[in-house]
């Protein structure tokens, strides 16, 4: 499953970041592997593939292949199944394993700028698991030689994912001077990193990822609301938010951290196309418009 000499790139999880990625690519260097097939596939194979079971792939993986993995861990487990399944699946270690982890592995850091340098110490159970692949990752590829690229990735935000839903429902959001700083990424920036990373002339490694806009998620959230025209989410004190918002939701506003992207800039080579997070806004709400 070479095309020519080329290495063929295999997408794990053609979800809402997978799906891009693949489109990214020329039909006859890619392939998607993902438990069911999107609507659209741009004329790319994607074949069905389920990793929450005990079951063989229904298809065969290429010969030294590229693998990036978009697959979260499951939940209910301190190891990721799913991931686990697919490297006891894999014949033929790929020559590059490209996995999708999270800023979270940092943990709260005050608001402090972390680089890739910073020893990981995540809080959130969600984290811990990422972090735990991360390290499984590492064991696999060092005893198979497989050349491993870790992206570690903050917010994803993009068409369809901008929260308009809670502006509309007029959910509260914290109050900007409770706020801590925000880390993000637009999708296509993220894909850009993904293909890049892809690339054996990239160095492996671990690679944080972002816009290096780091202004809070109350801006942002108070910013789409300005582009659509809709009011403004109202604003409520840390203290409230403590009683009002679900853990979950308080797990991601509990920590403070400004992630360091120089590494993504200068050795990955992906300057961010929405570096101004307004502009990300913006170009997603067309986005959503044009499809409407």
């Amino acid at each position: 499953m070479l095309v020519g000499s080329k290495l063929l790139t295999v997408i794990v999880g053609t979800g809402y970041t997978g799906q891009r990625i693949l489109q990214r690519f020329p039909t006859s260097s890619a392939i998607g592997l993902s438990r069911s097939v999107p609507e659209l596939t741009s004329g790319h194979t994607i074949s069905v593939m389920e990793l929450d079971q005990d079951a063989g792939l229904s298809v065969d993986l290429p010969d030294r292949c590229c693998i990036i993995y978009t697959v979260p861990p499951t939940e209910n487990s301190d190891t990721d199944l799913r991931l686990t399944r697919l490297l006891d699946l894999l014949s033929v270690a790929p020559a590059r394993f490209v996995y999708i982890s999270t800023t979270g592995v940092y943990g709260d850091r005050d608001g402090a700028l972390v680089t890739e340098e910073a020893r990981p110490r995540p809080g959130s159970d969600r984290a811990k698991r990422r972090l735990a692949a991360e390290t499984m990752l590492h064991q696999w590829c060092r005893q198979h030689e497989v050349d491993l690229v870790i992206l570690r990735v903050p917010g994803i935000y993009g068409p369809d994912r901008l929260g308009v839903a809670p502006i509309l429902a007029r959910e509260p959001v914290l109050l900007e001077a409770d706020a801590y700083p925000g880390n993000r990424i637009h999708v296509t920036d993220l894909v850009s990193c993904c293909v890049a990373a892809a690339s054996l002339n990239v160095r492996a490694g671990i690679y944080n990822v972002g816009d290096g806009d780091m202004r809070s998620s109350t801006w942002f959230a108070h910013e789409v609301a300005r582009q659509t025209g809709l009011p403004a989410r109202p604003e409520i004190s840390r203290n409230q938010a403590e009683v009002e918002f679900s853990a979950l939701r308080m797990s991601f506003l509990a920590e403070s951290r400004r992630i360091d992207t120089r590494k993504m800039r200068e050795v990955l080579g992906v300057t961010p196309g929405y570096a101004n997070a307004e502009d990300g806004i913006k170009v997603s709400i067309i986005d959503m418009a044009d499809r409407n």
